[in-house]
């Protein structure tokens, strides 16, 4: 069955939290300190744990999500910065142009933690990042799970014994579709697990796309076992063995979590 935290959204709020001030604020501070002055945009900020982690270092912060239901458990767990002016949350596609027009250039960073493996046009998406930026000085933060790892699928948010059965979202298609059917997943979940199908993000792809895009690469690391897993399976961190991840592609079926920062190279 699916594991428990999943549904607790006041407990994933805190776990993201918490991996956001033990390992991501870390790791982008060996690059650029984190200061009080800072505004930060989280682009799919579900619940806005990760930037719970922020506005308690003095930031900034404004979190956009599509999901209204999740904005809602956000504005009641944030509730205090929202009251206090440190955290705005909306609920529009980043794309429209009222959008554009309110923040662009307006962020020192940018968080999009979990969520690019679920873009379909991802390359629109990072190319179009930089507008949001500060000119001189603006930095992005990706996290993702590579395609190919054991749960690359997010097959663990199944209600069946399929959210624990490792590599089963690389099957065809057609087969991987009626398993999910045979063990009685309900539709609206069967057709997000195949839209990630289309939206596959391996690190080598990644890496193409920051590349055509001219973002440079300041920092990465890659994961054997995902900082997540501390606070949900009491198992700790571990960085990918150094040959591993020099060995495309099989680096991604045994790298479960990936970090990376970013910036347009052509600013300061």
């Amino acid at each position: 069955m699916a594991y428990s935290f999943h549904k607790d959204r006041s407990l994933y709020f805190s776990h993201q939290t918490l991996i956001t001030k033990s390992y991501i604020i870390p790791f982008i501070e060996n690059v650029i300190k984190i200061r009080p002055e800072m505004n930060v945009l989280e682009i799919g900020c579900a619940e806005a744990g990760v930037l719970k982690a922020f506005t308690d270092k003095g930031c900034t912060a404004t979190g956009v999500d599509l999901s209204i239901g999740k904005l809602d458990i956000a504005r009641e767990m944030m509730k205090n910065e929202l009251n206090n002016g440190k955290i705005t949350f909306i609920n529009k596609n980043i794309y429209e142009e009222e959008f554009k027009k309110k923040l662009k250039n307006m962020f020192d960073i940018i968080i999009l933690k979990d969520v690019i493996e679920h873009i379909f046009y991802q390359e629109k998406l990072i190319s179009y990042l930089h507008t949001f930026l500060k000119p001189t000085a603006g930095y992005i933060f990706f996290a993702f799970p590579p395609w190919y790892m054991p749960f690359g699928g997010h097959q663990q948010m199944c209600d069946s014994n399929l959210s624990r059965t490792p590599y089963i979202h690389l099957l065809p298609t057609r087969l991987y579709k009626g398993l999910l059917k045979k063990f009685g997943e309900p539709e609206g979940r069967i057709n997000s697990l195949l839209d990630m199908k289309s939206t596959m993000m391996t690190i080598e792809k990644f890496q193409r796309i920051l590349k055509r895009q001219n973002y440079d690469i300041l920092n990465k690391k890659h994961f054997l076992f995902n900082p997540i897993y501390k606070y949900k399976f009491n198992i700790n961190p571990k960085e990918q063995y150094r040959l591993i991840q020099n060995i495309s592609y099989l680096r991604n079926f045994v790298t479960t979590a990936v970090y990376y920062l970013a910036k347009p190279a052509n600013s300061q």
